[in-house]
């Protein structure tokens, strides 16, 4: 898995792990959602910056973009479609 795979990998994973919709995240992070939807689809290269306050959005370093995935990692589950919370 490259890096753009892993950064695509966790920042879906963390940010289903805390609810937040794409649309969260980019807000909190200052970036547009198609870009934050780039990103996880691997699609966007983003810079340094991007990723830094992404990670902040989500509250992890931003190290944790790059960890190998472990053997026993799962594909995180979609949120359901929508903009209000369950």
């Amino acid at each position: 898995m490259d890096g753009r795979a892993r950064v695509a990998w966790h920042l879906r994973r963390l940010r289903v792990a805390r609810g937040f919709s794409q649309e969260a995240l980019a807000v909190d992070a200052g970036v547009d959602r198609t870009y934050v939807s780039g990103i996880e689809r691997g699609s966007f290269n983003p810079t340094v910056e991007v990723l830094e306050r992404l990670a902040t959005a989500l509250g992890c370093d931003v190290a944790e973009l790059f960890a190998i995935p472990q053997a026993d990692d799962e594909v995180p589950a979609p949120l359901r479609p929508g903009r209000k919370k369950a």
